[in-house]
């Protein structure tokens, strides 16, 4: 890059708890599929009267937060009120922790081997600090009105504030993904930037001129393009000769980043201590060994056991840490099919081709899909060659897609879609079955036949096994066709 980029996050992230943040409504955070204002209670809504009452678990989960970024976590913090005036805040303010918050002075390490950078690198935590979610608005285009969802209102979080210690894009991308892991590590968040469940603004600068700050970008994706677009906009304003607006704020419509305010109308939040609500006080020595006793292994920790112990590549342990759920399933099935039934290791079957079915049906994995029991015998059926794999990933993707057989006897499904190799015997009147086939399958294809006998490109010859199985529909044994293909391109040599 021709000028130096610097980058700081600030990431909002809603914890996976019981119940809200200062009253007992359920804590749901799968509000896309949840009737608007059905999880409300009285202090969600600002009813006069209702006090807030802070909820313990939130403190736990942070505190984790908290001790996984290496953080200083300070014996007092207390609470403020930041106000602003909007619908989707009824209180008037938000209650926060600018002031004093929970902790400071922490740090996560991005590293070459992990996280697929060139160099190590420390990115600084500044702050975590506890704070109430808001509202949603909910705009009807058609009726040109706006709603109100409280569901999301008083929803736990906590904000995490990093120092600008990212000078390139690709680092950003690796910190929000090791993010996300972490807090789905810890279990105090989904990690789900498509939902809310983790929500990044950036500051960007380039060359020391004045921050702009970027909001409201849904997803990693939008974040790094958001990013390439912010730093080219501002390069060509300094070469330009001109300045960058001062302390800007803008959004993200996909595209393009637009201006939404600026320094001159930035708001005055007012921040001033909450009465209602007491400092929190913690003997920080015996509280911060409790919660080191809870926590699992790191994340680098586990992508150690799993190469070592699984003798995975880096690259797929990465592809099943990345879903807590599809790694649970593989772990499982690994003790099945490799320590039950000593089969090989059953790596590529979950991470290319059971995937790559369920992108292909457009679906999201669930261990439902193919109970794991059931994918051992399929594999059961390849290794001992009832089933070719062709024929195997194509029953795959049929049990995918059709719910109603992924219980039923695999082998009654092999045998009624007559896919059962076994069945096909080659010895005695069917083995010219297979010359027949063979003679075809050459007759069809004279220029490989020609490489192979005049040019000594024997290696296409699997291109003539290809056309004999399909010939066969995957129901002949290959090598049965590769000792004919042999015999028969011999005698025209």
């Amino acid at each position: 890059m021709s000028h130096q980029l610097k980058v700081g996050l600030e990431i909002h992230t809603q914890l996976k708890t019981a119940r809200k943040l200062f009253s007992l409504s359920h804590n749901n955070t799968s509000l896309l599929s949840t009737k608007p204002n059905s999880e409300v209670s009285f202090f969600d809504v600002s009813l006069p009267g209702t006090q807030p009452l802070l909820n313990p678990e939130v403190l736990f989960c942070a505190l984790k937060c908290a001790v996984a970024m290496n953080c200083q976590v300070h014996p007092e913090s207390r609470f403020d009120r930041k106000h602003y005036f909007y619908g989707d805040q009824p209180l008037g303010y938000q209650i926060t922790q600018r002031y004093h918050a929970l902790a400071n002075d922490g740090w996560v390490k991005l590293t070459r081997r992990y996280d697929g950078l060139p160099e190590d690198r420390k990115i600084r935590i500044e702050q975590i600090q506890i704070e109430q979610d808001t509202g949603r608005s909910l705009y009807r285009l058609e009726e040109g009105t706006t709603d109100i969802d409280f569901n999301r209102s008083n929803i736990p979080l906590i904000e995490m504030v990093t120092k600008p210690d990212f000078s390139s894009i690709e680092q950003v991308r690796s910190f929000i993904k090791k993010y996300a892991r972490m807090l789905q590590n810890l279990d105090v968040c989904t990690g789900e930037l498509e939902t809310g469940a983790i929500r990044v603004d950036v500051n960007v600068n380039v060359d020391e001129h004045p921050r702009v700050e970027l909001k409201n970008i849904p997803t990693t994706p939008a974040i790094v393009s958001a990013l390439r677009y912010e730093y080219t906009r501002q390069c060509k304003v300094i070469e330009s000769g001109e300045k960058v607006a001062d302390v800007e704020t803008r959004g993200w419509d996909g595209k393009k980043t637009y201006r939404l305010r600026s320094k001159e109308d930035a708001i005055d939040y007012r921040y001033m201590p909450d009465p209602e609500l007491p400092a929190i006080r913690l003997d920080t020595e015996d509280v911060l060994a409790g919660i080191k006793n809870t926590m699992p292994p790191t994340i680098e920790q586990q992508m150690d056991d799993l190469m070592e112990n699984f003798e995975l590549k880096l690259r797929d342990v990465n592809i099943l840490m990345s879903n807590p759920k599809l790694l649970q399933y593989y772990v499982q099935l690994y003790a099945e099919v490799v320590g039950h039934l000593k089969l090989e290791n059953p790596i590529n079957w979950v991470v290319h081709d059971l995937l790559g079915c369920i992108s292909k049906s457009e679906l999201d994995f669930s261990s439902d899909i193919l109970p794991v029991r059931q994918f051992a015998t399929l594999l059961s059926l390849v290794a001992d060659k009832t089933l070719t794999k062709r024929n195997a990933k194509l029953l795959l993707m049929h049990l995918v897609n059709n719910s109603g057989d992924r219980n039923k006897p695999l082998l009654d499904l092999v045998n009624a879609f007559n896919m059962n190799s076994k069945k096909e015997s080659v010895s005695g009147d069917e083995a010219s079955h297979v010359e027949e086939i063979c003679s075809l399958v050459l007759k069809n294809n004279q220029n490989i036949v020609h490489d192979i006998v005049d040019k000594g490109k024997s290696g296409k010859i699997n291109f003539l096994i290809g056309q004999c199985m399909r010939e066969c529909h995957g129901k002949i044994d290959a090598q049965e066709f590769r000792v004919v293909l042999d015999k028969q391109l011999a005698a025209k040599i």
